[in-house]
């Protein structure tokens, strides 16, 4: 009983495990399929572009590697229909073994039913009881037979039907894995036929491969003249910005030395006007503390006067000349106390307006210092790029796009006799396609490229971003741009495609654009 359980629990298990598993890869599938698609679509438009371009390569090969993953997530799939089918088997086979035994029990009871003749030795069994308990006994006992051989009967029918729905799903499962193996040896035939186009490609570059190493090399030229003339352009604006900034500096150290002089004579003013009002004040609050010293002294010494006559009247004997005179007492310390309030209250009040003054004047220097310094041009706060902190949150420069080139030494994909020295990321992108600003700055300069593309270079603090080979240009030199502001038309590269030529330096060091922007 224990194995049949646990068979069952493991049997259950797996089914669940199986339902997700399946359901988790077709999903995958059904987006790499999706992307597959998308591939094609651009590689349809972009054929027509660019036969032999790094970025239509490329675009092979992803698809290529994206076909082998459904591959993969296939043959994943038929190993989990096998092992279900393997496991409804083994179900089937340990069913029809119960099916045996509950329909040879059956039997036997069937034949013991026999035996006792039906209904009539049923009555005759009943009526040979020696009393009416024991044939109500007899009656009960009929009853419960009966309805064992109804369960029996329940039970094989029951297993009978579980047997039925385990061959039925078990032959789905058959049925999924022959209509899997279909759509794999199609998947098969559309890898081999896909691999095939891409070394077709890879022999049309070899073919063309003294052109196309004429080309790069070309290009590479280009590339390096362009980074002399950014490297140039750079370091003068950082010469600028030093020579603006030293400038800067100095008139600053000039305007703050003059508004301190202001400042300290608007204050030493100040000062002066509330020298007299804090004379008086403090001889007001020296008045408080003298009264209200005398009148706590008095207090004091009629309260001693008081107790002394308590006590000399609790020893004498009460007469109204002494109630007089304790009524007398009494209001006399009652009045001392008044006034020793009244002095304490004066004195809280001489110390609080000494104070107000006090914070009055303080925030009067502060604000002519504040105003002084207004006035001499001086700015407390210092306006920065804060381009660095939003490293890595960047916005991508196209909307949409795919990388074929990035940042460093890179080999060539085709010709690895050839290494690529990158200043930035190359990204293939649909023709009539816009770079966008990636962050708030200024056009720094727009160049004239000898291929008759353009680039534009946007200032951002100590940092530029560099958008090159593009085809029209949106913006002008000292132009304000937002993230997000259209700066040109990506135009066509040697090759056919369409690629901007995107790179991030900082100061004169250009640096790995996908550590900044997010992709």
């Amino acid at each position: 009983m224990i194995k049949k359980i646990s068979f069952l629990i493991g049997i259950l298990l797996f089914s669940l495990q199986y339902g997700q598993k399946k359901e988790q890869l077709q999903k995958q599938n059904a987006d790499l399929k999706k992307q597959i698609a998308q591939i094609n679509t651009d590689l349809a438009k972009t054929r027509s572009e660019s036969k032999l371009s790094i970025s239509y390569l490329t675009n092979v090969n992803k698809k290529l590697a994206l076909r082998e993953k459904v591959y993969t997530n296939t043959q994943k799939e038929k190993r989990f229909i096998e092992d279900d089918i393997y496991l409804r088997q083994l179900e089937i086979n340990r069913q029809n073994k119960e099916l045996a035994v509950l329909r040879k029990n059956y039997a036997e009871v069937l034949v013991n039913a026999y035996k006792n003749k039906g209904v009539q030795n049923k009555v005759t069994f009943i009526l040979s009881a020696k009393n009416m308990g024991e044939a109500i006994r007899r009656v009960q006992y009929l009853k419960e037979y009966s309805d064992y051989q109804d369960k029996k009967a329940a039970e094989i029918t029951n297993a009978a039907t579980q047997i039925k729905n385990t061959i039925t799903q078990r032959q789905k499962s058959i049925k999924d894995k022959e209509h899997l193996l279909v759509n794999q040896q199609k998947d098969l035939t559309t890898i081999n036929a896909e691999r095939a186009q891409k070394e077709q490609l890879v022999a049309e570059f070899k073919k063309n491969e003294s052109q196309l190493t004429v080309e790069l090399k070309q290009k590479q030229t280009q590339s390096k003249a362009l980074e002399g003339q950014i490297r140039s352009i750079i370091a003068e604006e950082i010469r600028i910005a030093k020579a603006e900034e030293e400038a800067r500096r100095k008139a600053d150290a000039e305007k703050i030395r003059l508004a301190k002089i202001a400042a300290e004579r608007e204050k030493a003013r100040i000062e002066a006007e509330n020298r007299a009002r804090a004379e008086a004040l403090e001889k007001e609050r020296l008045l408080a503390e003298a009264e209200s010293k005398r009148a706590t002294e008095l207090a004091a010494k009629r309260a001693a006067e008081e107790k002394k006559r308590t006590e000399e009247a609790a020893r004498a004997e009460s007469n109204a000349k002494d109630a007089e005179r304790k009524i007398a007492a009494t209001k006399a310390s009652e009045e001392a106390n008044a006034r020793a309030r009244e002095a304490s209250n004066k004195l809280i009040a001489a110390r609080a307006a000494e104070a107000a003054l006090t914070k009055k004047k303080d925030d009067e220097k502060k604000a002519a210092e504040t105003k002084v310094m207004t006035n001499f041009g001086v700015n407390s706060t210092v306006a920065g790029s804060n381009f660095a902190e939003n490293k890595g949150r960047l916005g991508f420069p196209v909307d949409k796009g795919q990388i074929t080139h990035r940042f460093g030494r890179q080999p060539h994909p085709v010709f690895k006799n050839i290494v690529e020295e990158n200043n930035g990321i190359k990204i293939s992108v649909p023709s009539g396609t816009r770079a966008k600003s990636v962050f708030p700055g200024t056009v720094s300069s727009v160049l004239a490229n000898s291929d008759g593309t353009k680039t534009v270079m946007i200032k951002h603090g100590t940092y530029f971003t560099i958008y090159s080979n593009l085809g029209a240009v949106n913006v002008s030199k000292g132009q304000q741009v937002s993230a997000g502001t259209p700066v040109g038309v990506v135009g066509q590269d040697f090759d056919g495609s369409y690629t901007l030529d995107f790179q991030v330096w900082s100061g004169t060091n250009p640096v790995d654009p996908l550590g900044w922007v997010s992709y």
